[in-house]
């Protein structure tokens, strides 16, 4: 019987993996984090030397209250400062007070401090960097997304993070970023647990405004439980139930976007990977077409290496289940069975 088993589920992978492949690019047509087509001319000219695209960009989010893009602008253009910083320093030389150049020094400056041996130490010094950019931009909630993480990262206790959560939610009540930074400090890795980490993010969740990112704060929260082993020694474990259910939220969040949509990627992302580890095949290959060519190294960075391998294989993989679970040939229905619409059949 598993021989016979077997052989009838190679037929039907066979039979079925080329149709699943309907709406799924080609693998050389997927992109990782890819910048959108504002983001992109801003960092060629950054790695032409001019800060001047990247110094318009971030002031046109400051002045239109583009709280969202501005973070991921300012986390993008601090990541490509990591390796090539010429640019911005020339930015800062040039303007040393301006309140966007200033955002990006403090945000590439917590990386290359989290990235040290002596991680809280040196991000204490980072501090004044912090304070600088939430001064020049007072109604900004991004500087304190940035002191939200660097709290995360210098053991601040509870009291000090809330002290500063409020200030970043008294700016932008609904900020994404703000949120998971928030989310990650109660993580059963830093300073909760996971049922903290569930609690926060299906509360969160609940007051979202519609299509915000915010709804996909279950999702990560189960992407945490889920990369730790499903269960944490000091912690208790979480049902499957509650772990389907910020599944499917974020399915229903990622239903408002278009396919292909780059916005919500990462959430995409995130989300396919916690439907391939709960075995959701079907699901998980839906995200997979509906993210396109759009691959994020988030989450796929914490499985491999070779983030676009990994992403890549799952989504193989996903179409490869969903191939093997389908019938051999389509059923068919009995002549008595049509007249009646199936109800009796």
């Amino acid at each position: 019987m598993p021989f016979l088993r077997a052989l009838i589920s190679a037929a039907r992978m066979i039979r079925h993996t080329s149709d699943l492949g309907a709406g799924l690019l080609d693998d050389d047509e997927v992109l990782l984090d890819v910048p959108d087509e504002r983001l992109g001319p801003t960092l060629v000219a950054a790695a032409l030397g001019d800060h001047g695209p990247a110094a318009k960009l971030l002031a046109a989010t400051r002045e239109g209250a583009e709280w969202e893009n501005r973070d991921r602008y300012a986390t993008r253009l601090a990541t490509f400062a990591h390796s090539r910083e010429e640019w911005l320093s020339d930015w800062l030389a040039a303007s040393p007070h301006d309140a966007d150049a200033l955002l990006v020094k403090a945000e590439l400056s917590v990386r290359r401090a989290w990235d040290s041996p002596a991680r809280a130490e040196r991000l204490r010094d980072v501090g004044p960097l912090i304070e600088a950019a939430a001064d020049a931009a007072p109604r900004d909630p991004v500087p304190w997304r940035i002191a939200l993480d660097h709290a995360r990262g210098t053991y601040a206790t509870h009291s000090a993070f809330e002290e500063l959560w409020a200030q970043a939610v008294g700016r932008s009540s609904h900020h994404y970023g703000c949120h998971v930074s928030a989310l990650q400090y109660l993580s059963a890795q830093w300073y909760g647990s996971h049922r903290e980490c569930f609690d926060f993010a299906e509360q969160a969740a609940e007051d979202a405004l519609p299509g915000s990112l915010v709804q996909a704060l279950p999702v990560r929260a189960a992407f945490a439980h889920l990369l730790s082993g499903g269960t944490a020694g000091r912690t208790t474990a979480i049902p499957g139930e509650r772990v389907d259910a910020a599944a499917d939220l974020a399915i229903a969040l990622s239903a408002e976007y278009a396919a292909g949509d780059p916005w919500p990627a990462e959430v995409r992302n995130l989300l396919a990977y916690v439907l391939v580890t709960r075995g959701r095949w079907a699901d998980a290959l839906e995200q997979f077409r509906l993210i396109g060519p759009y691959v994020t190294s988030f989450p796929w960075a914490f499985l491999s290496d070779d983030v676009l391998g990994e992403f890549l294989e799952l989504r193989d993989t996903a179409r490869i289940q969903v191939a093997t679970a389908m019938p051999l040939r389509p059923l068919r229905r009995t002549a008595r069975g049509a007249g009646t619409g199936g109800h009796y059949a």
